[in-house]
């Protein structure tokens, strides 16, 4: 991981040097800021890190990527969408505050389809994990304690969160009592990642990205994976499918660009443009394959009936278990 963010301000440091040659008239003029509504070292920080670091090469400014968290998200969710519609402060956009939360909490003040989506950048298989000294060692064990009603506590980024939501769609799948699942919030994806790895939680659900060198250096077990194949980066990993659960593959995070509501033509024309021409930049893709993702970009009307078809799902999951908040 620290590897990887090394090559980030690298290449945020090349992409600079080259404005020069990229863009140099219209939008952007200036500096763009991209905030995170995460901290540091979840799937929100590292998707936005990865884009300050090379769209600036087709947008011909820098991007300034900052974390400004609190509340699942819904803090720095909340703070693009009352910006100056301008395109120059942005949203790294991910399944939870922009899907999860509004599905679940109804009072908080805006809604899933309030931004300007100006497109999907990835979408992020999820892993079922446990620490690496766990006593459970396969997802058969974990499905025994899970059913014989074992008192077991999960990590999340927060309440709404799609880490949170997913335990009890599991829950509610294999029809354990909910109630013997103690939620334990953390203040974004690395510290839930941290907690889990420290002992201090039981299992928790992760996007595959955030995980990964976890995984692969033995501080986390994975027991799941909700692709609806094994997912070639971590091929031992059953799917839940597998396992006898397809219902789970809705479990599936993703990352996105959004901005607050009504933002120009052209500033959605610059970053419709930007990221298509990602997906023929090998120095992304592989930088966003290595952190377990799936790019998968998606136009503004796709990335809205994507997000639509979700949000529908997961709204209708939360009414039925009783955790809608109004």
């Amino acid at each position: 991981m620290k590897t990887l963010i090394k090559s980030l301000a690298a290449g945020a440091a090349i992409a600079v040097a080259s404005l020069t040659s990229a863009q140099a008239e219209g939008y952007p003029d200036r500096p763009i800021t991209m905030v995170i509504p995460y901290g540091p070292g979840g799937a929100a920080d590292l998707s936005a890190r990865l884009i300050s670091g090379t769209a600036p090469s087709y947008l011909g400014q820098p991007i300034l990527a900052v974390n400004r968290t609190g509340a699942a998200g819904v803090v720095g969710s909340n703070f693009v969408i009352n910006s100056k519609a301008d395109g120059y402060t942005l949203l790294s956009a991910r399944v939870g505050s922009q899907m999860g939360v509004p599905a679940m909490n109804k009072t908080i003040p805006y809604e899933w389809d309030d931004f300007t989506m100006l497109g999907l950048i990835e979408t992020n298989p999820f892993v079922l994990v446990v620490a690496g000294d766990s006593p459970i060692n396969s997802f058969a064990e974990f499905e025994a304690a899970i059913k014989d009603g074992t008192e077991m506590t999960y990590g999340s980024a927060g309440v709404g969160t799609l880490l949170h939501i997913a335990t009890a769609v599991m829950a509610d799948t294999m029809g354990a009592n909910a109630d013997n699942l103690i939620h334990v919030p953390y203040k974004g994806g690395g510290k839930a990642r941290a907690a889990i790895i420290g002992g201090q939680v039981d299992f928790m659900w992760q996007n595959l990205s955030g995980v990964i060198n976890a995984i692969e250096g033995g501080q986390l077990k994975a027991l799941a994976i909700t692709t609806p194949e094994r997912f070639e980066a971590v091929g031992d990993i059953p799917t839940v499918s597998e396992l006898g659960y397809p219902d789970m593959e809705q479990i599936i995070g993703w990352s996105a660009i959004y901005g607050p509501p009504d933002l120009p033509e052209d500033v959605v024309a610059a970053w419709t443009d930007t990221l298509q021409k990602l997906k023929d930049d090998k120095a992304w893709n592989r930088m966003t394959t290595q952190l377990g993702n799936v790019v998968d970009i998606r136009s503004p009307e796709e990335t809205k009936a994507f997000v639509e078809a979700q949000y529908k799902v997961f709204d209708s999951a939360l009414d039925k278990l009783g955790l809608t908040i109004r």
